[in-house]
């Protein structure tokens, strides 16, 4: 983690290397905008690929729709399957605004559908932003919007560590403060529950849950789980635990 690492069962083979070198000739020598052109097939992804890669920065790449978009990240994260290749569109399955129509009196409620797989991965593109440098984000223009305060993001995640002291309490209060829900029965994406010394948290951008045993107020072990079968996956000596919505203010912004 960290650095973008290109696997590509093949060599830059016709333009590609003349364009590759173009754009990073380019990027040398500080061009802020370059075009890339090249029929459909012609290798297009692959040269961008070879020039993130190059540069070793946080990359974004916006897409003028969703289906483009998902095709974009299938590929990226093909190329870089050992970093952090991220999808960020809007969560709208359906919209509608709402709207008056004065010939008939008509008042139009707004209406809209929330595609919650969708918000998972917009969660899990914020959380890999913070988290590590290796980040390709594909976007659509989605992404143009603002999201809140990245400073009051960053600064109300929930750190936990093997070996520290909390009160669970406090860490429940903490947890609350960044929008999780504390919920016994229905344990899905954004919520937490205590039984006894455990404490299971489902972040809103993973697939998986974590699960922390304290022994009286230290944290005893951390471990990711499966969220429906509790079956241990792995552990880890520290986790952070992201907001599970993009737009938070801290109290003393208030």
């Amino acid at each position: 983690m960290g650095e973008f690492k290109l696997i590509a069962p093949f060599e830059p083979q016709g333009d590609q290397p003349q364009a590759t070198a173009k754009l990073w000739e380019g990027r040398n020598k500080g061009y802020k905008y370059q075009t890339l052109l090249g029929v459909t097939g012609s290798g297009k992804t692959y040269s961008m690929a070879v020039v993130i890669e190059g540069y070793q920065k946080p990359t974004l790449v916006m897409a003028p729709n969703k289906i483009l978009a998902a095709q974009l990240c299938n590929e990226f994260k093909e190329f870089f399957p050992g970093n952090a290749v991220e999808y960020f569109v809007s969560y709208y399955d359906y919209y509608q605004p709402e709207a008056y129509i004065p010939q008939t009196d008509t008042y139009i409620e707004k209406d809209s559908s929330i595609n919650a797989e969708i918000e998972k991965l917009r969660y899990s593109a914020t959380d890999a932003l913070f988290s590590r440098n290796d980040v390709i984000i594909v976007a659509s223009v989605s992404c143009i919007y603002s999201l809140g305060s990245p400073e009051e993001y960053k600064g109300q995640r929930v750190v936990l560590e093997v070996g520290r002291f909390y009160d669970r309490q406090e860490l429940f209060s903490s947890l609350v403060k960044v929008q999780y829900e504390r919920n016994e029965i229905d344990f899905s994406r954004g919520k937490f529950r205590a039984k006894g010394d455990t404490v299971d948290i489902f972040p809103a951008y993973r697939d998986t849950a974590i699960r922390v045993d304290f022994w009286g107020d230290e944290v005893d072990r951390i471990l990711e789980i499966d969220p429906l079968t509790g079956e241990v996956l792995g552990s880890m000596d520290s986790v952070l635990i992201s907001p599970a919505t993009h737009f938070l203010t801290a109290e003393d912004s208030l």
